[in-house]
């Protein structure tokens, strides 16, 4: 009994792991959270960042806050987003690292051949 209660505790934890790779699986989505490491951005900041119009980013920021990797916070007329962790932002380097490896192995295997 106890196997199966674990069995469904890490299917449950898949599930979500996967619903949270699918928020950030858009190249606008990843550059707005390289952008928040640095500190909380508005959403003009972070449409300029990734490179789009501000209605874009908001759409792109919807899906990232309900995702719950990104928070609002009000100051004045003006809401800022932030991390909700920093694990992600660490996380989404080390992916990118991943990939700079594999290329670098890829150009010196081109080199060879």
């Amino acid at each position: 009994m106890a196997k199966n209660i674990e069995n469904e505790e890490m299917t449950e934890i898949f599930r979500r792991q996967a619903e949270l790779c699918k928020s950030l699986a858009d190249p606008k989505r990843l550059m707005i959270l390289n952008g928040l490491k640095d500190g909380p951005k508005s959403v003009g900041e972070l449409a300029e960042i990734a490179r789009l119009k501000q209605s874009n980013a908001s759409q792109h920021i919807g899906v990232l806050r309900r995702a719950g990797v990104i928070s609002p916070e009000r100051q004045g007329n003006t809401v800022y987003y932030s991390l909700v962790t920093p694990k992600i932002a660490a996380a989404c380097d080390m992916v990118r690292q991943v990939i700079a490896e594999e290329i670098q192995r890829n150009e010196a295997l081109g080199k060879i051949l």
